[in-house]
């Protein structure tokens, strides 16, 4: 009797390991969603300006974006991922989109932007650099050209990208958009095009205004013309690492134009700091969802989990 009894106890031991063994093997769920998302949207997005692989900013983007919205359709990386255009760069950020491939959306349109390739430790990059530079961009990007589109969800995305990057022709930072990729552009907007349906369309580089003497876009009056001519266009760009800030928003072009804010750092202005301006780490980015056509841009504050602005288009 004695026998059977430790013979009970033994295996009710042993199944209660087994069980156990399994409860915590099991994997830890992912960090919940702590923000109301839109579950009716009919697209929602992000877009990142400026990472240039700080890879500890990058990664607290990703995890606050999936809190927001763990179901968002298409991250977009506006330009200047990486910061030198070198190959361990891209290795640093592929290996953080493996990482986090549960948290990021199926989508993430990757875009060019002047750091992908040029080599700022040097003052001059050969052609060849420039075309290894973009090479490497194209492999990491999966696309044939730095400029490139797809449909997410019905919706046309339409991405643009500076053609140069050798400071001999053209000053490195500036973006070169050819009559080829002009011409290009132009059938793109035309494709499918339905009236009041929002168009989206990213560059990394700004388009200049009077008032301004930094120069984005060398034919910024020619894409203007072109965009012009839709007010359906939403153009994304970043670039400029200023502040993000209700002001970001620019309606009636008569197409709208918004800032993304920047991952890397943020520049504020300061009159007693050299050039008039001091680098802040702010981790700032761009939250968008569409309804019925009708668009609603987010401004994010990602280090402090707080929202800048909201504005509907």
């Amino acid at each position: 009797m004695k026998t059977i009894k430790v013979i009970s106890i033994i295996f009710i031991i042993i199944l209660f390991s087994i069980i156990s063994g399994i409860y915590f093997l099991k994997p830890k769920p992912i960090a919940k969603p702590t923000a109301a998302v839109t579950i009716d949207a009919d697209l929602s997005f992000a877009v990142f300006g400026d990472v240039h692989e700080n890879i500890e900013h990058f990664q607290e983007a990703i995890k606050d974006l999936y809190t927001i919205n763990p179901h968002m359709d298409a991250l977009v990386l506006n330009g200047d991922t990486v910061d030198q255009g070198l190959q361990e760069q891209y290795d640093s950020v592929k290996k953080i989109l493996r990482e986090n491939e549960e948290l990021l959306p199926k989508i993430i349109i990757k875009n060019i932007g002047n750091h992908e390739f040029f080599d700022y430790n040097l003052e001059v990059n050969s052609p060849q650099q420039v075309q290894d530079f973009i090479n490497r961009y194209l492999e990491f990007s999966g696309e044939e050209k730095v400029y490139h589109d797809t449909w997410v969800n019905d919706y046309h995305f339409i991405s643009l990208g500076s053609e140069d990057g050798n400071s001999e022709t053209i000053n490195s930072s500036t973006a070169l958009i050819s009559k080829e990729q002009r011409n290009w552009l132009k059938e793109k907007l035309a494709e499918n095009y339905q009236k009041g349906k929002p168009i989206f369309v990213f560059l990394h580089q700004h388009l200049d205004s009077k008032n301004t003497g930094w120069i984005g876009v060398q034919e910024s009056e020619q894409v203007r013309q072109i965009l012009s001519q839709y007010p359906e266009v939403i153009l994304f760009t970043s670039h400029t690492h200023r502040d993000l800030d209700e002001s970001s928003v620019v309606l009636n072009q008569p197409f709208t134009m918004v800032h993304t804010g920047a991952i890397h750092y943020t520049l504020i202005p300061d009159p007693n700091s050299e050039n008039g301006r001091r680098d802040e780490p702010y981790i700032k980015a761009v939250y968008i969802e569409v309804k019925d056509n009708n668009v609603v841009v987010k401004g994010r504050n990602i280090k402090d989990k707080q929202w800048i602005f909201t504005k509907e288009l």
